[in-house]
């Protein structure tokens, strides 16, 4: 299954901003300058982030989104430090487990949820090319 970036962030916005803290009460997007949420700004980035990872530990991911992501991001300062991660005001950060699940399952890859308690078909399944 190929999706376009379009297409993933689509998906993506329609999952993360429904759960979104910066979200009104009317259901739009409650940021002064809503382009500079993290997730959206940078989305092209983070897909293909996400796309570098093959692996059932998050862990993997946040180190892609680390060195992908966050290094070009000027929230972030020089020494790695970001001080909108640290006061949860970044949504990349913040809903980054959603994210990669939603972008991983919209891409065709079913983690391992058995080893979480969660019910899942099987474990991989192969993997699709994004048209990133």
């Amino acid at each position: 299954m190929k999706r376009s970036l379009a297409e993933l962030e689509v998906l993506v916005r329609n999952r993360i901003c429904k759960v979104c803290t910066e979200r009104t009460v009317a259901g739009s997007c409650g940021l002064e300058e809503p382009a500079s949420c993290a997730l959206f700004d940078l989305f092209p980035q983070v897909a293909r982030a996400i796309d570098s990872v093959w692996s059932d530990d998050i862990n993997d991911y946040v180190a892609a989104i680390r060195k992908n992501v966050c290094s070009g991001c000027g929230a972030q300062s020089p020494d790695g430090s970001c001080e909108a991660r640290q006061r949860v005001r970044c949504a990349l950060d913040a809903y980054l487990l959603l994210v990669v699940d939603a972008i991983e399952v919209a891409t065709g890859k079913v983690f391992d949820r058995q080893s979480l308690g969660l019910k899942a078909g099987p474990m991989l399944r192969a993997r699709p090319e994004l048209r990133l």
